[in-house]
């Protein structure tokens, strides 16, 4: 199946086998987290009982999809012994103790309280379950800055020294964490988590909308994903831009490869929509451009210069088709998300929120999406780093192990096997759940309730069930 592959290149693809499996759990538990913290609180503040009820919902779904970022996580994690243990040698006295720091400060805390928010509300009362809920979301965000400082100083490093045996040695701890790249990044990467969870909490809502819509439940989650939309899509569009001029500035190879100039542009760039670059004769074929507006975007001048390909060895040039359209894949949808949120907006003002049914079908259309987008953003950031893994300075084919190509294979046949059965299984059962109802009928949130919030506010089932439950709070949908 592999034949013909070095082993650094099917190392490679391993490894981006099972961080692209990883990277779509943990996008989605730091945005889950966070809402799940929402919820909480709404429902402390105001004891309306659809809040729970998404509370108790959403959990089970959280629950599962940390289980499985765990777990792929751990796999990925061996590799860098298994094929990356030059990678480890030289970069292990400055990335080691990050990871570390990630594992005791992040994940530590996020598990501790894991238990308690899923468990404990009836046992240690609401005011400490909800302080256990925020430490679970605070710690997944702080899972996320320890890795991106990580992969950030991979793209941008510094406050480093080098040993006589070809370590990088740590100089400056605070240049090492918040190297030239990693706010960007960080900012970038939590609030694509917060879109990818907003578009599934939409992608859901809108389907139980199609199915009644007078759920109430669906329409607190309906409504709450596409405020998310509305707010979050904007700044993620300016925040993209930030980070685009920043490795503009510091990675300006990634950026040719990515606007696929393989030639110089001295008196203003062409922003490329559509092509199909090719290596071979260093152009894009088919190119549909619209002329100068890349300089006006990258260096806000018509007219200002921007290099090419052509400037710099064919050795230290990324794959350019891959980086070209995983950057255009990533940029459409960030684009189809605002006007998901821009439509659903409209459709507010109007009053017509829950009755558009094909804004509900939209809706999930677009629930995968943001998988799609984080995706083809971290294609963009880690193949555009190629051929380097600390860019610049150390080059993937000096990284690799001593293993030989069939061992590699197989670990990968093997890989590819058991991740696709077990993390099917795991996402199979994520869309089952998904697909349940939540509970709108009294009898069935009484029953819900009767371990939780009543135990642990002294109130009694009857009083539980509010109204709201079975009637619309707001019937214009504003």
């Amino acid at each position: 199946m592999f034949d013909g592959l070095t082993a650094e290149t099917l190392a490679r693809i391993q490894f981006a086998f099972t961080v692209s499996f990883h990277i779509i759990f943990p996008a989605f538990s730091i945005g889950l987290a966070s809402y799940l913290a929402v919820l909480n609180a709404l429902w402390l503040r105001t004891r309306d009982d659809s809040y729970y009820t998404l509370f108790e919902y959403w959990k089970k779904i959280f629950a599962v999809a940390f289980g499985m970022g765990v777990v792929s996580g751990i796999v990925m994690s061996y590799q860098f012994g298994t094929n990356w243990s030059v990678f480890s040698d030289k970069t292990g006295p400055v990335l080691g103790p990050l990871m570390a720091y990630e594992v005791l400060s992040a994940f530590f805390l996020e598990a501790g309280f894991l238990g308690i928010m899923l468990f404990g509300r009836a046992r240690v009362g609401d005011r400490l379950h909800m302080f256990a809920t925020g430490m679970v979301a605070f710690g997944t965000l702080m899972s996320a800055t320890w890795i991106l400082s990580v992969n950030s100083w991979m793209q941008t490093p510094a406050g480093y020294g080098i040993n006589d045996v070809g370590q990088f040695v740590p100089e400056d701890w605070w240049q090492i964490v918040f190297n030239p790249s990693f706010p960007y990044r960080l900012l970038h990467m939590v609030l694509a988590a917060f879109l990818t969870t907003a578009l599934v909490v939409g992608g859901v809502g809108g389907l139980h909308l199609l199915r009644d819509k007078a759920d109430v439940c669906a329409r607190r989650m309906f409504s709450m994903a596409m405020w998310m939309l509305v707010l979050v899509a904007p700044i993620q569009i300016f925040a993209g831009d930030m980070h685009g001029l920043n490795t503009l500035e510091h990675q300006p190879i990634k950026v040719m490869a990515m606007e696929g100039h393989y030639d110089s542009h001295p008196d203003g760039a062409p922003l490329i929509l559509f092509g199909w670059p090719n290596s071979e004769t260093k152009t894009v074929d088919y190119a549909i451009e619209i002329p100068k507006l890349s300089s006006l975007i990258l260096k806000h001048d018509l007219n200002a210069p921007l290099d090419g390909l052509d400037t710099i060895p064919d050795e230290d040039e990324p794959p350019v088709a891959i980086v070209f359209w995983s950057f255009r894949i990533m940029v459409g949808l960030g684009f189809a998300m605002l006007g998901l949120g821009t439509w659903s907006l409209w459709r507010r003002l109007r009053g017509h929120l829950y009755e558009d049914r094909l804004l509900q079908r939209a809706s999930i259309a677009m629930g995968p999406m943001g998988f799609v987008a984080v995706l083809a953003g971290w294609i963009t950031t880690e193949v555009g780093r190629q051929p380097f893994t600390v860019y610049g300075l150390l080059r993937t084919s000096d990284s690799l192990a001593p293993v030989s190509a069939p061992a590699v294979a197989a670990s990968l046949t093997a890989f590819v096997i058991v991740y696709f059965f077990i993390f099917g299984a795991g996402t199979f059962y994520i869309l089952r759940m998904m697909s349940k109802a939540t509970l709108t009928r009294s009898h069935d949130l009484q029953d819900g309730l009767q371990d939780g919030p009543v135990r642990a506010a002294g109130i009694t089932p009857a009083q539980q069930v509010a109204p709201t439950i079975t009637n619309d709070p707001n019937p214009r949908g504003n």
